[in-house]
């Protein structure tokens, strides 16, 4: 499938990469087919794009969570991950959103609300993790850059 994208230009999307979110994400319930592309130019490898297949304009930049905070494993209820199938640890992908605004020392990741991907079936839904143990706006500017630098 080609599209046309705000961010990428024209790309070909191969079927075997397009995942499935079978109710949408959160605030956009009518968005259910995406690619994840990675963005081989920015070269760092932290940063991916969550790429609408519907809406051209519409990318979320993700990504993997256990680079900004190694332990985090949220307690996600069976019954919202069960649209996506059987989830084996070795073919789950959890993904996090990344808000980027114009003063870059202030980026975040939302570690509330978790992109959890089913590999095998290629399917994906976004959850709201329930308790305070996760924030909404995790700053990870200063991480990535520690990161970046070796440290």
């Amino acid at each position: 499938m080609k599209i046309k994208t705000k961010i990428f230009g024209e790309i070909e999307i191969a079927d075997d990469r397009i995942i499935t979110f079978p109710s949408g994400i959160i605030g956009f319930p009518e968005l259910t087919k995406f690619a994840l592309l990675h963005d081989e130019e920015s070269g760092s490898g932290a940063m991916h794009w969550m790429q609408s297949l519907q809406e051209p304009a519409f990318a979320m930049p993700v990504m993997n969570p256990l680079i900004v905070m190694p332990d985090y494993n949220p307690e996600v209820e069976d019954e919202l991950i069960k649209p996506i199938g059987e989830l084996l640890p070795e073919e789950i992908l959890v993904m996090v959103t990344i808000t980027v605004p114009g003063d870059l020392t202030k980026m975040s990741v939302n570690l509330k609300g978790p992109i959890i991907i089913n590999a095998a079936e290629r399917k994906a839904c976004q959850v709201i993790v329930e308790g305070e143990g996760y924030p909404v706006k995790f700053p990870v500017y200063d991480i990535l850059n520690a990161k970046k630098a070796g440290e």
